[in-house]
């Protein structure tokens, strides 16, 4: 293959510009090159004719002027991208009586353009060496790009998801009594490991300077009491029996509390790390855990507030004034006249009277699966077998909101403004010192000491905010999945049951069966399951 070219030749009359067609699927002459190489040169022309030759698909010549043809050597158009990576060279053939340029020449032109890595010996011998490739785009140089490392990563050797569901029996009741929620250690117990950040190699432009591969990023553990941190700083191990959770990225282990029950004889129970309840909650009593919370009696009129999880193994009479409240899930056999709010799901068998509301779901299953007055709200969505009752109760479902999501959301995005503030401004006072450092400007030891604090912020603000940015991500996904609430009914649902979806509202009019409620252009629709 041969791309079209031309060069300046005498002709009967002095002389001209022959144009040599391409060869075997070349490119054509591109006109503005030529015109250019003749401007440049001062020389003469007929622009019509000129462009009348190219179009001939035979070679030819256009006369220019009379005299003798000039005599010009050999010459090139060379083109380097903006990042230095790269360079082309366009040679124009010399003319008639004109000398080639030599590759030693070319080389040495290069180096005096700075250009030193990377050259393509073997495209320029391509040429060199033969009766030369003109107006083509030849590689004369090019720059390896850098080996971008790898960063580090955290490693846990335990379950961090805490949504799990209780097992179902053949007959369909929820066993409520082994569940798996708790990630159980044993004293010596690896919990987590980081993975070393491997840091990447330089690579180089055609100028030979060093381009360096992305900052890698490094990972530090984060843990509460109860844990050790290895000499490496790269493992932690439990120092005690418990069992280990995290939150917000950072690894706690706690001890369980245990008890046989809640009541007169033991006052409100007030705990940092899990409680196990080995009986029942009595009235107007309290138990408030950092961790998760396992009752495995009943709870009456009771408050019971966990950071963790909720789970109550013979349910909850609230009797008008108890109250749950989980940053996890909550798992009960039923609730009657109760509060109870969930930053994960919830789940029963009956929720009769009571006022619910989760994060996730509520997932009324079971051997009854009932909803039955009340006002029961979730952010995703809400399942049972039979919704409402025949004698009209009012019964409300809400999806397709989650408050705490959303306040969560406005903080973690206020937060992030004033980080990338703070980044940015530290930003472009360590980019002017370093101006001033490169026009030779000489700092005093003082003013080298403010500046070596300000670039330790910009790298720990900047790893900060790219973590922060990384949390926004996923609440922002959790945001739109919400787009998608529904409530399903796995039975059927009564006359006068209210569904909110969104900012739709419908009160149902006659009886459904085994369908689910969504929104749908703006208004909620059923649809059969």
């Amino acid at each position: 293959m041969q791309n079209g070219y031309f060069r300046l030749v005498s002709d009967p009359n002095g002389f001209g510009v022959a144009i040599y067609q391409p060869r075997d699927g070349g490119e054509d002459i591109q006109i503005g090159e030529l015109l250019g190489y003749l401007d440049g040169l001062g020389i003469g022309y007929d622009r019509k004719r000129i462009e009348m030759l190219l179009m001939d698909e035979e070679d030819g010549v256009c006369h220019l002027s009379s005299g003798a043809c000039p005599d010009y050597p050999e010459s090139y158009q060379l083109i380097t991208d903006e990042d230095g990576m790269k360079a082309v060279v366009r040679f124009t053939p010399p003319s008639e009586t004109g000398k080639r340029l030599t590759q030693d020449d070319f080389i040495r032109d290069l180096t005096f353009k700075g250009i030193t890595f990377g050259i393509q010996t073997a495209n320029l011998q391509a040429h060199f060496e033969t009766q030369g490739k003109y107006c083509t785009d030849i590689l004369v140089a090019k720059g390896e790009a850098p080996v971008q490392g790898e960063d580090a990563r955290i490693e846990y050797c335990f379950n961090t998801d805490m949504h799990r569901r209780p097992a179902q029996r053949e007959d369909g009741s929820v066993d409520y009594f082994h569940m798996t929620t708790i990630n159980q250690c044993r004293k010596g117990d690896v919990l987590a490991r980081i993975i070393p950040e491997k840091p990447g190699i330089d690579g180089h432009d055609i100028y030979g300077k060093a381009v360096k591969p992305r900052e890698v990023r490094r990972e530090t553990l984060k843990f509460g009491r109860n844990i050790e941190l290895s000499e490496d700083k790269l493992t932690i191990t439990t120092l005690v029996d418990g069992h280990v959770s995290l939150v917000d990225d950072k690894v706690f282990v706690n001890d369980v509390y245990e008890t046989k029950g809640v009541d007169i004889a033991t006052g409100n129970i007030d705990y940092e790390g899990s409680v196990h309840v080995d009986g029942n909650v009595a009235e107007n009593f309290e138990v408030k855990a950092g961790g998760n919370v396992i009752i495995d009696g009943l709870v009456e009129g009771a408050r019971v507030i966990a950071g963790g999880n909720i789970i109550i193994a013979k349910g909850m009479n609230g009797m008008q004034k108890g109250y749950l409240k989980a940053g996890g899930d909550v798992v009960v056999k039923f609730l009657e006249n109760a509060r109870v709010a969930a930053g994960g799901y919830v789940e029963a068998e009956a929720i009769m009277h009571s006022k619910v509301s989760a994060g996730g779901e509520v997932r009324v299953e079971g051997r009854k699966g009932v909803v039955v007055g009340g006002y029961v709200q979730a952010g995703l969505k809400i399942t049972a077998k039979t919704i409402g009752a025949g004698m009209g109760a009012s019964t409300i479902l809400e999806v397709g909101v989650n408050p705490l999501l959303k306040t969560q959301y406005g903080r973690f995005q206020k937060a992030q403004e004033e980080l990338a503030k703070t980044v940015k401004n530290a930003g472009v006072i360590l980019s002017n010192f370093k101006e001033k450092i490169a026009k030779g400007f000489q700092y005093n030891e003082s003013q080298l000491k403010y500046m070596k604090s300000v670039a330790k912020i910009v790298e720990e603000k900047g790893a900060e905010l790219e973590q922060m940015n990384q949390r926004m991500e996923r609440f922002r996904a959790m945001m739109e999945i919400q787009k998608q609430a529904e409530v399903v009914v796995n039975n059927e649902v009564h006359p006068g049951t209210t569904i909110i979806i969104g900012d739709a509202t419908r009160t149902i009019q006659s009886s459904f069966h085994y369908c689910k409620f969504i929104r749908d252009k703006g208004e909620i629709t059923m649809k059969p399951m």
